[in-house]
């Protein structure tokens, strides 16, 4: 696309399906189990859809759908009906499906007949493979026909493609079938009140490798491989208990999305990170991983650290303008084996983001409080330093002191921070900003990065480190403030154009600055009123951007829409800036809104008003789960619990200001260090057991590093002692 490829412009899958999800590896169906070619359904593995049809009859009728019930994120068992073909109103065969999703898939075939005779069915599962890539079927664009050819023998298909130099294959397995070139078929008697079963695989091959080993056998326990990690990951993590019962119901299904988004680093099994969101981004993202994984915390502090690891490992070496990779720059997204143009700079890798680099300092500032080996955050030191070289040589490419982006490829994203739709950063009256951009929160990001390298140097012992970009953050902050803040709008600009224009609109992105600090306290209260205006506010959460702006959809992606993860940000901003109640009340707004969607946040939601609309209106596109959208509620909770710890100097802060609604709230099992501790708060009383050797509590709020460099430069002190 010559406007570059965005979320937001390409076809989601269809209402109505089912998603699973078990690494990166997704599934998107039909309710009654099929998947259907001509729709963005299939089975993905490492990018590649490898079954692109997967349509079952019952002589030769399609099945009716009764119920489809995810039982885990990666297994659902579909319940469908055989219609008569007599045109009576009810059948007596109702068919089963209990599908597993691995590297592939294992299907179990059930077929019950409740009739008082035996019934012969011919059972035919239709098999289609268009090995297309993720990014072709997502925007329904495929571009090229493998050449494909097709051997059966005994009771296996293997369907075989071929485009240039790649080769690709799966085979099917059906013990018990017939197999033709097309299809497997099972002929049954099926006894009355009876039922007959039967078993089918589906594993990819790569150039011409061996099939993957089935995946989802269960052992002797009835439990599969995908059972014991997703049984390890609930060990792990804190049990949470609050008085709110619906309230509780939503953490637990954060829990239990942010658990289906883990996936394993192919060249480090043993490091999980956090993909961006499901179906359509099951893979490492810079940004989103980040984000995630930094809200996801107090849950596992794992998460961050193998997120910036595999990061770093990927950081960017060289010039390149295709994948706009440079020296120092984390990466955008990871794609595992596509095989089109369409992917983002037409490469595995894409380094088209602006944000992630910052973000990728201020995520291992956080990381290095919570006790990991001072080896291991050492070890993420030089790749800390060079993210910041990137910051100040080539994000900062005209020596103006702020960041900027531009594309370099026609293939790259025309926006690079988070609001990355071509038409998502625009002035107050609908005009497009043009490029060079700078963004307001990518400054404040990058403010947040130099204080957080400072706290660890000064934790490290090096003062003057310490002391010299604690200044470069104060130089920024000022030349921030003077010029973003427009004092005829009472509200900062949303970027500087290309030719250091403010861009007016009333954005959201603002809510982003004052969670990192670089708003000054004489503003701070005028951002809060208007970010809580009617114009922003909808009542479901903070607006993108406000009704009032000549760009305003409530039913866009970035211009009036409500992002949970963008709320959460804002809220911990006012929380910084001592705005108790305006937290407390977009807490109380996303919590309420997932009470219509299951206990589950979506990516986003339309921008419609709560008095017009009594319920949040979906997006038809939103990706769910998501990873910063199930995070959000981890962020919510832990932000109204002002909680803070900090290993390195032996303390953990916290005062609570959870509203009376909420009821007392119980966390055990929670991460802290090398050990677990409890925590029980009613009302403002806080009790907290378990803290490991030389961990204080001590009451109060500190929500970012920044406020512990003022406190430790302030006074005397050994750096570095408190480890």
């Amino acid at each position: 696309m010559a406007a570059g490829w965005n979320a937001d412009t390409a076809a989601g899958p269809l209402g109505g399906t089912v998603t699973l999800v078990e690494g990166s590896n997704f599934c998107i169906s039909l309710p009654n189990g099929d998947i259907l070619p001509e729709y963005p359904h299939g089975v993905f593995h490492r990018d590649t859809r490898i079954l692109s049809g997967w349509t079952l009859t019952v002589n030769d009728q399609p099945l009716e759908p009764l119920s489809a019930e995810v039982k885990e994120p990666y297994r659902a068992l579909f319940a469908g009906r055989v219609p008569r073909s007599d045109a009576y109103a009810d059948s007596p065969l109702v068919v089963e499906r209990l599908r597993d999703l691995g590297a592939g898939i294992l299907e179990e075939i059930t077929v019950w007949n409740y009739s008082t005779e035996p019934i012969d069915c011919v059972i035919v599962l239709k098999v289609e493979a268009d090995f297309a890539d993720v990014f072709e079927v997502k925007a329904a664009r495929i571009q090229h026909s493998w050449e494909e050819s097709r051997e059966y023998v005994d009771d296996s298909l293997s369907i075989q493609g071929r485009w240039q130099n790649l080769r690709k294959a799966v085979v099917v397995t059906a013990p018990g079938a017939d197999v033709t070139p097309d299809a497997v078929t099972f002929r049954a008697a099926v006894p009355q009140h009876g039922h007959w079963s039967a078993l089918v695989s589906v594993v990819p091959v790569s150039d011409g490798a061996d099939s993957v080993a089935p995946f989802a056998h269960p052992d002797a326990d009835g439990l599969s491989e995908s059972d014991r990690r997703r049984r390890a990951w609930v060990a792990k993590i804190p049990v949470f208990q609050i008085g709110n019962g619906s309230i509780e119901r939503t953490l637990r299904r954060s829990y239990d999305d942010l658990g289906s988004l883990r996936i394993e680093d192919p060249q480090h099994p043993d490091r999980v990170v956090v993909a961006a969101g499901a179906p359509w981004f099951m893979t490492l993202f810079g940004r989103d991983s980040l984000w995630a994984s930094a809200m996801a915390l107090p849950v596992d502090p794992s998460l961050a650290l193998g997120t910036l690891q595999t990061l770093a490992e990927r950081q960017g070496f060289v010039v390149d303008p295709a994948s706009e990779e440079e020296p120092g720059k984390i990466l955008h997204e990871v794609r595992l084996d596509v095989s089109t143009g369409l992917a983002l700079g037409g490469k595995s890798a894409y380094y088209g983001s602006v944000d992630a680099t910052p973000l990728f300092l201020i995520v291992l500032g956080e990381v290095s409080r919570w006790g990991f080996a001072k080896e291991t955050i050492a070890a993420l030191m030089p790749h800390a330093d060079r993210a910041l070289e990137w910051i100040e040589h080539y994000g900062d490419k005209d020596g103006d002191g702020f960041v900027e982006y531009e594309r370099l490829s026609v293939q790259g994203l025309i926006n690079q921070g988070w609001k990355d739709s071509w038409d998502g950063i625009n002035f107050a009256d609908g005009r497009l900003a043009e490029p060079p951009i700078a963004l307001c929160e990518v400054q404040a990001y990058v403010y947040s990065a130099y204080m957080a390298r400072a706290w660890m140097a000064y934790d490290a012992g090096d003062v003057t480190r310490a002391s010299e970009l604690a200044e470069r953050a104060a130089i920024l902050k000022k030349r921030f403030n003077e010029q973003f803040w427009l004092p005829e709008k009472g509200y900062y600009a949303v970027a500087l154009d290309k030719d250091k224009r403010p861009v007016d609109a009333c954005a959201s992105n603002m809510g982003h600055c004052l969670a990192n600090g670089i708003v000054d306290e004489d503003k701070a209260r005028m951002v809060v009123d208007r970010l809580m205006s009617p114009e922003m506010f909808s009542g479901w959460g903070v607006r993108t951007l406000a009704t009032d702006m000549g760009a305003y959809n409530p039913a866009s992606y970035h211009n009036g829409s409500v992002w949970p993860h963008d709320n959460a940000i804002i809220m911990v901003g006012l929380m910084r800036y001592g705005f108790v109640e305006e937290a407390q009340r977009i807490a109380t707004a996303l919590l309420e809104a997932a009470e219509y969607s299951n206990g589950r946040l979506p990516e986003l939601f339309c921008g419609f008003s709560r008095d017009r609309y009594a319920q949040p209106v979906p997006y038809p596109t939103a990706c769910s789960p998501q990873a910063w959208a199930a995070t959000t509620p981890i962020m919510l909770i832990t932000t109204l619990m002002r909680y803070d710890p900090h290993v390195s100097l032996g303390k953990v802060w916290m005062d609570p200001v959870l509203p009376e609604s909420y009821g007392n709230l119980r966390i055990t099992n929670a991460p802290m260090a090398n050990g677990r501790i409890s925590i029980e708060i009613s009302g403002s009383d806080v009790s907290i057991n378990g803290l490991p050797e030389g961990m204080n509590y001590q009451r109060g709020y500190l929500p970012w590093l920044g406020d512990l460099m003022e406190q430790v430069t302030t006074r005397p002190n050994n750096p570095g002692s408190a480890r």
